[in-house]
């Protein structure tokens, strides 16, 4: 049987699909005690132990140490939904990894072992590349939640992209070092002092599901501009260069051909594609943009399709995400069911405190 702990209740029937026995969860609401509850429910040595994200559970991880059990980390895969994880939509992809987990630099994750093991094949190359063009023609990335517009930049000055993130997110905390988007803005202008320089919040700071907000007045002394509900692309288009901590936005304008600056250790740097003001020695092999995108699209996630909840490949996925884009954007239903999820979430945190 498979044991998941860390999962809100309200991800257990998104996480259902993508596994293919029942999950039994183990809720966040019984204290210290989730060992106790799962024994009870008949955790035992050939019972397989899923952990969402970074979450700790020390008597869990004990009891698997133990009996030589694996432990995996569950997290949103790297194109995820329309709209945001915060509003509680269906992901279309999770990533389940046995050995670390991909945003923690401090140990190997599946993704990093493959990235610097596995020998790509032509027809893995092939399908990366066609994915890589397929998701710039058509515009998607992550949440892919906002419309892209046509922007204005000065044509005589270097356009710098910073994408801001959640600043209590896991990826912040163990690969950024707990940076903070105050402090990514300063270090880019001191870095490129006479550029252009457009500042987006992350869309989850901007609706108040997450922390990371900057005051407009404390970011315009390091920024030129501050862009926000707009899709990522409508800055990508006119981008020179992106910096960023560990955002996927790096990645995503990686994928675009434009220069990616990288203050932290995401997954995508150390292959010699990037700059990087943190090395990691584990990550010494080169790799073509295409091989890192089979590797983190191809290989690393697992995927359902938007209708039927069924596994999968991601070319699936990406092929209906024009019109579930359209939906999402023109439904008044969804957006009182946003409306609904943030209110829900915002009692939840007072109640927590």
């Amino acid at each position: 049987m498979n044991y998941f702990f860390g999962f809100s209740y309200w991800k257990h029937p998104l996480i259902e699909p993508f596994f293919d026995k029942k999950p039994i969860f183990i809720n966040l609401l019984c204290g210290k005690k989730h060992l106790k509850k799962a024994l009870q429910r008949g955790l035992n040595p050939q019972s397989a132990i899923y952990i969402w994200g970074k979450k700790k559970f020390p008597k869990v991880e004990q009891y698997a140490h133990d009996n030589a059990m694996a432990i995996f980390r569950v997290e949103d895969g790297f194109i995820r939904s329309v709209g945001l994880g915060s509003d509680l939509t269906q992901p279309y992809s999770l990533v389940v990894d046995s050995r670390g987990i991909y945003f923690d630099p401090t140990s190997e994750s599946d993704l990093e072992n493959i990235l610097q093991h596995h020998s790509f094949s032509e027809v893995e190359i092939g399908r990366a590349k066609d994915i890589r063009h397929y998701l710039i023609e058509k515009k998607i990335s992550k949440y892919n939640l906002y419309s892209n517009i046509e922007l204005n930049f000065p044509k005589d000055k270097k356009i710098i992209l910073v994408p801001g993130q959640v600043e209590d997110d896991a990826s912040i905390l163990y690969g950024a070092n707990g940076m903070t988007n105050l402090k990514l803005l300063q270090q880019t202008r001191a870095n490129r002092p006479d550029a252009y320089i457009v500042y987006k919040p992350h869309p989850d700071v901007l609706v108040g599901n997450r922390t990371g907000a900057v005051m407009e007045s404390e970011a315009l002394c390091y920024c030129d501009r501050i862009v926000t509900e707009v899709g990522i692309d409508s800055v990508l288009a006119y981008a020179d260069e992106v910096h960023t901590m560990t955002s996927l936005v790096g990645f995503e304008a990686m994928i675009r051909g434009i220069n990616v600056v990288t203050y932290g250790l995401p997954f995508y740097a150390g292959w010699g594609l990037s700059e990087d003001f943190y090395p990691c020695e584990r990550r010494n092999r080169i790799l073509s943009i295409d091989e890192l995108v089979a590797g983190a699209y191809l290989l690393y996630p697992r995927y359902i399709h938007p209708e039927t909840k069924k596994p999968c490949e991601i070319e699936e996925v990406v092929s209906l995400f024009d019109r579930e884009r359209n939906v999402y954007r023109n439904s008044i239903l969804q957006k009182i069911r946003n409306w609904t999820s943030r209110k829900s979430q915002q009692i939840y945190r007072i109640l927590s405190n």
